[in-house]
């Protein structure tokens, strides 16, 4: 089940292994999904496109911290 933090009026939402990004996710919002390799950060933006790190944050932890951040001064 998709979890939802929000930071800085931005939401970042937490999906488990399976769990679709368009399923639980609106542009503007940040997508941390969870895989074998890693933590990855989604970013979706204003024209439904979706961006993203080239590789995965070791720990939850790191890509709820890089989430943050990003949400702190925008991304595009």
């Amino acid at each position: 089940m998709a979890t939802v933090v929000i930071h800085r009026k931005v939401n970042i939402v937490l999906l488990e292994a399976g769990e679709q990004i368009a399923a639980h996710c609106a542009p503007g919002d940040i997508a941390i999904v969870t895989a074998s390799d890693g933590w990855w950060n989604h970013f979706l933006l204003a024209d439904g496109s979706v961006n993203g790190y080239d590789r995965p944050y070791a720990s939850y932890k790191e890509a709820l911290w890089a989430a943050k951040a990003a949400a702190e001064f925008g991304f595009s």
